[in-house]
């Protein structure tokens, strides 16, 4: 598990293209049976991926959890919400297997001992992607499909930000301790996301963008609303946003991006919006 530490946002001005990717830029995630996990201190959250091929996978295989979370298992003082973005797939927590198809969530909540990941057909194989956040109490692990979520369609045709914002861990949904996940899907024609722009100082948010064709990139804007700057993504990276920063991104193309947040709240209207004119 690699380990990414907080950056003050006055240092993060100076940062090269290098240093930005190194940083805050999530890349291989889907490596054939293994986990690869990356954790921020930002909130001390923890995003994973999975793509099991010929194995089942233990979410905790290669991770040294005492030494990482000082528990005894990974989900003693953890949530986790996990997005199926691959092939058809299962996901057994503690006896009890959910099946997850393309675009499936599943919410396991803190307590859950063993957790083990399988791919049904080798020849397209499930990707499991994932954030956890700690947690202090046990709500109910629920498989959420897509018509169980919240669809909020936003933006329009002319401003080339069409979309739908589908919320599926989100308290009108399921309790959480902290977590929030969902998909936000763009429309043909549309390339633009979360404008205008905006941050939350309780708390950050991780973004995974997937959908995108090899040969087209996201660019995902950052850093402080007066000293932008931005990641070049491909298909199936993930970059996390500390309170400080924006989150937005423009595509070449339409594309989809799963979102992941934690922190302090979960008012979705608890936020410190940028109006477009004033972003440099």
């Amino acid at each position: 598990m690699e380990i990414r530490y907080s950056v003050n946002p006055e240092d993060f001005k100076r940062y090269t293209t290098e240093e930005i990717r190194k940083e805050f830029l999530y890349t291989n995630l889907y490596q054939p049976d293994t986990i690869q996990a990356y954790y921020t201190h930002v909130d001390r959250v923890v995003t994973l991926g999975c793509m099991p091929v010929n194995e089942e996978i233990s979410i905790d295989k290669g991770i040294d959890i005492w030494h990482n979370f000082g528990t005894h298992y990974f989900l003693e003082r953890r949530e986790i919400g996990i997005f199926n973005i691959g092939g058809e797939g299962t996901i057994n927590v503690d006896g009890k297997v959910y099946e997850l198809g393309y675009k499936d969530c599943l919410y396991i909540t803190m307590g859950a001992e063993e957790v083990h990941f399988a791919t049904k057909d080798p020849e397209k194989p499930a990707k499991f992607y994932m954030a956890s956040t700690p947690a202090h109490r046990s709500y109910e692990t629920r498989l959420l499909k897509l018509a169980d979520a919240n669809h909020r369609p936003i933006g329009d045709a002319e401003h080339c930000n069409k979309r739908v914002i589908n919320q599926f861990i989100h308290p009108d949904v399921l309790p959480t301790c902290q977590l929030s996940m969902g998909m936000t899907c763009l429309d043909k024609g549309s390339n633009w996301n979360t404008m205008p722009a905006h941050t939350h100082e309780r708390r950050m948010e991780v973004y995974t963008y997937f959908e995108v064709p090899d040969d087209q990139v996201v660019f995902h804007m950052m850093g402080t609303g007066d000293q932008t700057r931005h990641i070049v993504m491909h298909n199936e990276e993930a970059v996390y946003s500390p309170s400080w920063s924006i989150h937005a991104g423009v595509g070449t193309t339409n594309y989809t991006f799963i979102w992941a947040m934690g922190g302090e709240n979960q008012a979705f209207d608890d936020m410190d919006e940028i109006a477009i004119k004033d972003l440099k």
